[in-house]
């Protein structure tokens, strides 16, 4: 699902090379991700945008003849205590400053970004019940590129609030901008404070920047693997048709066949004349990749629900002229697919490791132990298997189920929470620990390589990522630290998620 984007010939003044129309259905993961990079300017949808006024103006009517939580009341135990029409007015900004007390370090602009962006489509999908300028403010923040001062925790999982209730005061103008380009401050009141940080907006962003780029890092890691099963002449039978038509599951079955596409093998390859079958790290690489690509499917499809959903409480509802009180903003969905989508991950950096202890094997490569040069007891890349075991000690440690988390709070009221806003962080926190496993094993996998004069065909995208590797590592092979080589060939995968996609040269 995405939403429609409009490509324009020349960057404009802040950078943007083309329009995201928000209209609180259609945003994507990758809509995101451009928003929060930078690269693209968001247009309030003309739909999306009537149906705002819409909610805007039911919600004013009907917070104004029933008691409505949040807006007429209120908040968490304090539910039951009605707020006075004379305080109305001024409750909304004492909920937004009472709330605004996110701790920790600031986040990056980007990751705010993501927020403001999401938070834009979700209130054009029409339930929130706030001013329609709010919209307008945040999409013009994500065109200057200001954004709110925004600290990391305070959230568990049950709505954003503290993170969100910055961005209010930010939008009432009494919370810090950074970057120049601060949108006029809005009036904010009862029928605003709430609704407007009713949301999980923050965890959802984090989430999509997250998705995005492990996602891509887990394409370039198969075509990694490609080129060590080059390096130690392995066997293309595991990747073999009939072997994943006999199980077919859909993850594994797209891996096995991508493979053979950049290997440039066969769907029935014939037999090896040497070792009847390879180490898991080769063998059963569609097996493991499989499930990480099914992973990030499933948590592509919980966001793109989530990032254009009305999960506001109270839902305000122009059509019965009702506010209806829920527990959406709950978000077990997104911290399970999170959680599911982290442990598929060190399966997939775990298998990396093994791959690279196999490139140091002679048995396997027919070369020096550790790829080592001539000179006597040379060490070559024997420290890359301690590296690359210490990030995928921090890879597992990120990767503990967030959702195992419990807390009770508010007196009690809510006493259950999903803790998907760990998830989100720790699945950031993965991306680095994740992206330099994988440049270990590709700094061995060239070596080995060039030490056995081995060049696929430059027409096969396995030949395009040697070459492209070629240009960014360096070619001596005396014992010298590789602290550089790793930081490069981590950096490189980007552009091979390009080849794994069929677009890279």
């Amino acid at each position: 699902m995405s939403s429609r984007i409009v490509d324009m010939p020349e960057a404009g003044p802040a950078g943007h090379t083309g329009l995201v129309v928000l209209d609180g259905i259609g945003l994507g993961v990758a809509d995101v991700v451009r928003l929060a990079d930078g690269s693209a300017r968001p247009v309030p949808g003309t739909d999306a945008m009537k149906r705002v006024t819409e909610s805007w103006d039911a919600a004013r009517q009907i917070a104004a003849t029933g008691r409505v939580y949040g807006r007429s009341t209120g908040v968490g135990a304090n539910r039951n205590e009605d707020v006075p029409t004379e305080a109305a007015a001024e409750h909304g900004l004492r909920l937004l400053r009472s709330h605004a007390g996110a701790i920790g370090d600031e986040l990056p602009a980007r990751q705010v970004r993501a927020m403001l962006a999401v938070r834009a489509n979700q209130l054009l999908a029409g339930g929130a019940g706030l001013r329609p300028t709010v919209v307008t403010a945040l999409c013009e923040a994500l065109e200057s590129g200001a954004h709110p001062v925004v600290n990391e925790f305070g959230s568990v999982g049950t709505g954003d609030i503290a993170a969100l209730a910055q961005v209010g005061l930010a939008l009432a103008g009494e919370h810090p901008w950074k970057e120049p380009g601060a949108p006029e401050p809005q009036p904010l009141d009862n029928n605003d404070a709430l609704a407007f940080i009713s949301s999980n907006a923050l965890t959802l962003g984090q989430a999509a920047l997250a998705l995005h780029e492990l996602r891509g890092l887990v394409e370039a890691t198969q075509v990694v693997g490609a080129l060590s099963l080059l390096a130690v002449d392995g066997s293309h039978e595991a990747y073999a048709a009939p072997v994943h038509a006999a199980r077919p599951h859909r993850g594994s079955a797209r891996v096995a066949r991508r493979m053979r596409e950049l290997i440039g093998a066969d769907e029935r390859p014939t037999p090896p004349l040497g070792r009847i079958q390879d180490p898991y790290g080769f063998r059963c690489l569609p097996q493991i990749h499989g499930p990480a690509h099914d992973a990030a499917d499933a948590l592509e499809e919980v966001l793109a629900v989530e990032i254009n959903a009305a999960a506001e409480n109270p839902l305000i509802s122009p059509e019965d002229m009702a506010a209806y009180h829920h527990g959406g903003f709950y978000q077990a969905q997104l911290a399970l697919a999170l959680d599911h989508f982290r442990l598929s991950l060190v399966q997939v950096a775990r298998l990396s490791t093994s791959r690279l202890s196999t490139l140091n094997e002679p048995a396997f490569t027919r070369l020096r132990p550790f790829l080592a040069n001539e000179e006597p007891a040379a060490s070559g890349v024997m420290i890359l298997e301690y590296a690359a075991g210490a990030a995928l000690g921090d890879l597992r440690a990120f990767s503990a189920p967030a959702s195992l988390g419990h807390a009770v709070l508010s007196r009690g009221v809510e006493e259950q929470a999903s803790f998907a806003s760990l998830a989100a962080r720790q699945t950031l926190r993965a991306c680095r620990a994740y992206r330099l496993v994988v440049g270990c094993e590709l700094v061995a996998a060239v070596r080995a390589l060039h030490q056995r004069d081995l060049r696929p065909d430059p027409e096969l995208p396995v030949g395009r990522a040697l070459e492209l590797a070629e240009s960014v590592l360096a070619q001596d092979q005396a014992d010298r630290p590789l602290t550089q080589d790793v930081t490069a060939a981590a950096a490189l995968l980007d552009r091979f998620t390009d080849i794994w996609r069929g677009s890279g040269t």
